[in-house]
């Protein structure tokens, strides 16, 4: 089978409508920070017993959450889509420099401007750091599993976005530490170098490693069969990766929940340097695929792409480097708090402005006549 073929073949795990969990994602963790305030208000020691299970400064049960969540999701990775790539060369420029040299640079201007100093008097003093370190996890991690959705949801083209999200998750694995220790020396934020390295190692190298090879294992059962296996095991793991990462913020909140109670405000102050660099970086991606004359099935994806973040690697990271009871931890969340709603929302835009984007895109292509 080519690359190409495989990649076309594997453009079925986009075809999926969305699953209640993740239409109203938002929804279950408003619940879960409910239940996690609860269970760290009820039985603190349940939730002090679960985190001191560490090994090598990586906590066990959230280690094992992590791996659930993250592994299904990388499983749907199509590494043979690479050789797509050359096909929409433009496209892929946009949202790589949306991706890795607007968006993170960006998020780290965005946490100075407002956390360090616009928002500094209502925030706890020496969790401001932390905020700023989570907010730079969250955007140095480009999407990987919900924008086959979004993409679905604008009628994206499937090939683009299968090879998008291929090349995101190869640099990913070299460029995220650099990338993170970069921005955090960058915000005068110690960088815990070992523990970033080890990081990148176990919540994305191994994952990526053991996705590609139970892909693979699938796959290789004949061209039908193989897909219909495929098929039917992300239909039965998806919700483990939803569940997983539930369960990951209800130990989350049970840590932090004394922190939300004294200062409820907190999480609507986070939530405003996301907000904005969501919108702009979508906003900018789109634009600049009007500007350079993509099509709108491939302008739409990498808004998307270029906009939303990996909350779930995020997450980890962040409870890695910093401990569940870190600003960082929460600011990651806070993410994954608004992900869902906001991106929903760029959806509508692109999908009501295709009118106007094809115009634009029709004239930044046609060559100008010669006198």
């Amino acid at each position: 089978m080519t690359e190409a073929t495989a990649a076309r073949d594997d453009s079925s795990t986009m075809s999926a409508p969305m699953s209640v969990f993740e239409r109203y994602l938002t929804v279950w963790v408003f619940l879960c920070i409910i239940a996690g305030i609860a269970l760290g208000q009820v039985a603190p020691g349940v939730s002090q017993a679960l985190g001191r299970m560490e090994l090598a400064k990586v906590n066990l049960p959230v280690g094992l959450l992590i791996w659930v969540m993250i592994i299904p999701m990388l499983m749907r990775v199509d590494f043979g889509a690479l050789g797509e790539v050359r096909r929409h060369a433009r496209g892929i420029g946009v949202t790589l420099f949306v991706n890795w040299l607007v968006k993170p640079f960006s998020m780290a201007f965005l946490g100075w401007l407002f956390i360090r100093h616009l928002f500094a008097p209502w925030l706890p003093a020496e969790q401001i750091d932390s905020y700023i370190a989570g907010l730079i996890l969250l955007a140095a991690a480009p999407c990987t599993a919900m924008v086959f959705v979004w993409s679905r949801l604008t009628r994206g083209d499937p090939l683009f976005t299968l090879s998008q999200v291929a090349l995101n998750d190869t640099l990913m694995i070299f460029a995220f530490a650099p990338l993170v220790g970069l921005l955090l020396g960058l915000s005068a934020i110690t960088v815990p170098w070992d523990t970033l390295l080890v990081s990148v190692v176990l919540y994305i190298l191994i994952p990526v490693l053991i996705a590609q090879g139970l892909r693979r294992a699938l796959l290789d059962q004949g061209k039908k069969k193989g897909q219909q296996t495929f098929d039917a095991v992300m239909a039965k793991t998806g919700p483990w990766s939803i569940g997983a990462l539930l369960l990951t913020l209800v130990l989350l909140f049970a840590f932090q929940g004394e922190a939300i109670l004294r200062q409820p405000l907190i999480i609507a102050l986070l939530a405003v340097p996301i907000l904005i660099q969501v919108v702009f970086n979508a906003a900018l991606a789109y634009w600049l695929n009007r500007r350079v004359g993509e099509s709108h099935s491939v302008a739409c994806p990498s808004a998307l792409i270029g906009a939303s973040n990996f909350f779930e690697l995020a997450v980890a990271a962040a409870i890695s480097l910093f401990g569940f009871e870190s600003g960082a931890a929460l600011a990651t969340v806070v993410g994954v708090l608004i992900e869902v709603p906001v991106m929903l929302a760029v959806v509508h835009v692109v999908n009501r402005s295709r009118g106007w984007y094809e115009s634009g895109s029709a004239q930044a292509v046609q060559p100008k006549n010669i006198q």
